[in-house]
């Protein structure tokens, strides 16, 4: 029980923190779309993404946002039953941000027909893809996920309880 709270905490947190900055940069910051340096390497800026990571299947139009929210959809209910089944906090923190993350992008693509991506490093003229706060905590989640999975077959091996 306790673990599923977990999740849905990090699931409302990840949510909560993804939407916010999106408001925040659309209303406030790229007011009007701008470029900002932060430092030699690290710039916000104003980007939609209408695919999948990293602009994937980009060129679909309406009829890619529409299958992409479903297939998003279909993945976040798979990720909900593995967070209701989980018995650890790891996994149920990782579950949990995955979840909030995806939510927060179709969140985006529901009001915009894209995701808003600002976040943007570089090197010289080398661009990392634009991303939000939505794709981190996907990252950080999936992490987590496999860091569980490590400690799970460790303590399998060991003969102890996964708690």
């Amino acid at each position: 029980m306790r673990n599923r709270l977990m999740g849905f905490i990090f699931i409302a947190v990840t949510l909560i923190l993804d939407q916010a900055t999106k408001f925040y940069m659309i209303s406030d910051i790229m007011n009007p779309p701008q470029l900002i340096q932060v430092t030699s390497f690290f710039n916000f800026t104003l980007a939609w993404n209408t695919g999948v990571s990293f602009s994937l299947f980009d060129s679909y139009g309406d009829v890619g946002t529409y299958v992409l929210l479903v297939v998003s959809g279909i993945i976040s209910f798979v990720f909900f039953v593995w967070l209701w089944r989980s018995k650890n906090h790891w996994l149920s923190a990782g579950i949990g941000m995955v979840i909030g993350g995806a939510l927060g992008n179709i969140i985006d693509r529901i009001r915009y027909g894209a995701v808003m991506d600002f976040i943007d490093f570089h090197y010289e003229l080398y661009h990392w893809p634009a991303f939000n706060l939505a794709d981190t905590f996907i990252c950080v989640g999936v992490v987590f996920i496999f860091i569980e999975s490590f400690l799970e077959s460790k303590w399998e091996q060991k003969g102890e309880k996964n708690a």
